[in-house]
């Protein structure tokens, strides 16, 4: 999962993809990268870390031009410790190519080999990312052939890409001296925004981060569909997918999305009120709610579903958790002990508000459920009689291929365990989940066009239909480790701002 930005604009752009970037954060915060353009030469600065921490005065100064590309990188595949994989990455040739790239190649090991035995292309590191730009270089300089790009080109070649590419991919592409070319997969896997001002055009993962550098929000990017903007604003675009359907990750919405992003047309934070709306009828089926005494969000994803809930069940809303903002990862360390306590720095309860009281926890999710079992004795600890807990999404039984850190099937708290023995390894009184019919139809009520769901993660059908057994167990090969061990209670190991 990674947060991307692309500006075509006449004046100086690093500002203002480094503004974008700080309202993606939440998307990645292992690594980030601004490339810039100014007279067909490109200029970029990238490391691992977090926007403000890569970005000091003197490298915004060294990113000249009116026109660049921004990613924040959360590690999906590949290498988490390399410099060299974060984003953008670049080709010299054809024109020179610089790419960012949010989702997940589910073919990229077959497309390694491709390309270095068909195309005579060369791959230097494990991202899937620099397969796909080395792909849509390839394609654009078999339609070109030597002769001056036009855009007719470039929708050739993504078409070819589409046909070459599997998984889920929203790229911005920058090619020197003449614009930036932006794309989605033909499922709409992951999002892709556009947005305006005064003559120029910006392109971000979320609605949010148009909106906070000052863009008008115009239009999503179609499912397989692509948009060049040249170097003097003009938009070209065209559908290159052949059958293009509407598939959204329904994760976004559930937790990875900002709640004031719109996506594809639905608001994030309506998408979470429903999902308490209906949450709050599992509920009634499972617990009276005169057998509650309060209601309280697991932060921050949560709080839209936990107060519509409270609101329909006519229960007390209370805050009883508060998040250090400033604690960073929890690394291996030397016993069980001392991981407690890093994770109660990064989480503290108001003790006055679960003393002597049931009380409904409310989460968005519930994934390796290591962290609920802790959030839970968490809550005994500070005096609650009973404690239940609320799920706003499905179990998650199955692995994520298309570009969100899920961890492997075995680490899931919901694989191949029935509801009753997840509430026993979790330690609460009741355990009520959201089922996966309610959850599409709370969401996709907002949004009538929207054909389906990537719901993977809950119902293990791939929208692709492309993954096998094989694929995930080659996937989960690939899949970043990070420096937490098995036991780690963030989770996706990716904490969440407000």
């Amino acid at each position: 999962m990674c947060g991307i930005v692309g500006v075509v604009s006449n004046a100086p752009v690093n500002q203002t993809i480094y503004d974008a970037l700080l309202l993606l954060q939440h998307r990645g915060q292992d690594a980030a990268g601004i490339v810039t353009q100014q007279e067909r030469k490109f200029f970029m600065h990238k490391a691992k870390g977090m926007v403000r921490d890569v970005f000091r005065t003197r490298n915004m100064r060294s990113l000249p031009g009116n026109c660049g590309l921004g990613q924040v990188r959360y590690p999906t595949a590949g290498n988490a410790f390399s410099e060299e994989e974060a984003q953008p990455f670049y080709v010299n040739a054809p024109f020179g190519i610089v790419l960012v790239h949010n989702g997940n190649l589910t073919n990229a090991h077959a497309l390694k080999s491709e390309l270095f035995i068909t195309d005579h292309r060369h791959i230097n590191t494990e991202s899937d990312s620099e397969v796909l730009l080395n792909v849509l270089a390839h394609e654009i300089e078999r339609t070109t052939r030597g002769l001056p790009l036009q855009p007719v080109d470039l929708f050739a070649a993504v078409r070819n890409v589409h046909k070459r590419v599997r998984g889920s991919y929203a790229v911005i592409a920058l090619i020197a001296g003449h614009g930036v070319l932006a794309f989605r997969d033909p499922f709409g896997i992951r999002p892709l925004c556009m947005g305006k001002l005064d003559g120029s055009t910006a392109l971000a993962s979320e609605s949010v981060a148009l909106e906070g550098i000052g863009y008008n929000f115009e239009r999503n990017v179609d499912p397989g569909e692509a948009v060049f903007i040249d170097l003097q604003g003009k938009v070209y675009s065209e559908q290159c997918a052949a059958s293009p359907q509407l598939n959204p990750c329904i994760f976004e919405f559930v937790y990875l999305a900002r709640p004031d992003s719109v996506m594809d047309n639905i608001s994030v934070y309506q998408a979470r009120l429903n999902l308490g709306e209906a949450l709050a009828k599992r509920v009634i089926s499972t617990v009276p709610p005169n057998e509650i005494d309060v209601v309280i969000p697991i932060p921050e994803s949560s709080r839209p579903s936990a107060a519509q809930l409270a609101q329909l069940l006519g229960l007390p809303y209370r805050e009883g958790f508060v998040k250090n903002r400033y604690v960073g990862r929890t690394f291996i360390m030397p016993g069980q002990a001392v991981r407690k306590k890093s994770v109660r720095q990064k989480l503290n309860v108001i003790a006055s508000e679960f003393k002597g009281r049931n009380v409904l926890l409310v989460d968005d999710s519930i994934v390796r459920g290591t962290t609920s079992k802790e959030i839970v004795q968490m809550a005994r600890d500070a005096g609650a009689r009973k404690v239940y807990l609320a799920s706003a999404a499905p179990p998650v039984r199955y692995p994520n291929v298309y570009g969100i850190d899920m961890p492997t099937s075995s680490e899931l708290v919901a694989h191949d365990r029935t509801v009753e023995e997840i509430r026993e390894y979790i330690g609460c009184d009741a355990l009520i989940y959201q089922d996966v019919d309610g959850m599409k139809k709370a969401i996709g009520s907002l949004n009538t066009q929207i054909q389906g769901f990537d719901a993977s993660c809950f119902d293990g059908v791939y929208v692709t239909g492309d993954i096998t057994g094989e694929d995930i167990a080659r996937l989960n090969e690939s899949r970043v480790g990070g420096e937490e061990n098995p036991e780690d209670t963030s989770r996706l190991a990716l904490p969440n701002p407000a």
